[in-house]
């Protein structure tokens, strides 16, 4: 078997794990994956259609995963500038506190800035809580990009 094909699959199999570890990039280390292998192969395989479509989920689930908590925050009824603030806040919580940081951390903070923004505690709540569905969501949805990143590479790859 070719090493760069043994390299590439663990990229993608890191990229799965990576997608419920906070602070790795899952879908950015099964797009390595796949860019490793069509570079060792010539540029040949995947093939440009496949390629693309590789690159467009992967990027799209990295752009979701960073902002999933202020998007449902902002579902939930929070303001423009509280997303803004959990979407800021959210990298640091995830570096400092790891995933219950990240959970919490987000949860609080989009909680806080709406109750002193309304001083309506059941409005904050629900802010509060669509923001942590939507970091738990992002979690369960990162895994499943990976793995179908998997799924698509070999298939068309091996």
């Amino acid at each position: 078997m070719d090493f760069l094909l043994v390299v590439a699959v663990a990229l993608l199999l890191a990229g799965v794990v990576g997608s419920v570890v906070p602070m790795v990039p899952g879908a950015g280390l099964s797009l390595v994956g796949i860019y490793l292998y069509w570079w060792s192969t010539g540029y040949a395989t995947p093939g440009p259609l496949a390629l693309v479509a590789f690159t467009l989920v992967g990027v799209g689930a990295m752009v979701a995963d960073h902002f999933a908590g202020a998007f449902a925050a902002k579902a939930g009824g929070a303001s423009t500038k509280t997303t803004v603030l959990a979407a800021v806040a959210g990298l640091p919580l995830a570096v400092v506190a790891g995933p219950a940081g990240l959970v919490v951390g987000v949860t609080v903070v989009v909680f806080l800035a709406e109750f002193y923004r309304t001083r309506e505690p059941t409005r904050s709540v629900r802010a509060g809580l669509f923001a942590t569905a939507g970091v738990l969501g992002s979690a369960a949805v990162q895994l499943l990009v990976t793995v179908s990143l998997v799924v698509g590479f070999a298939l068309v790859a091996i």
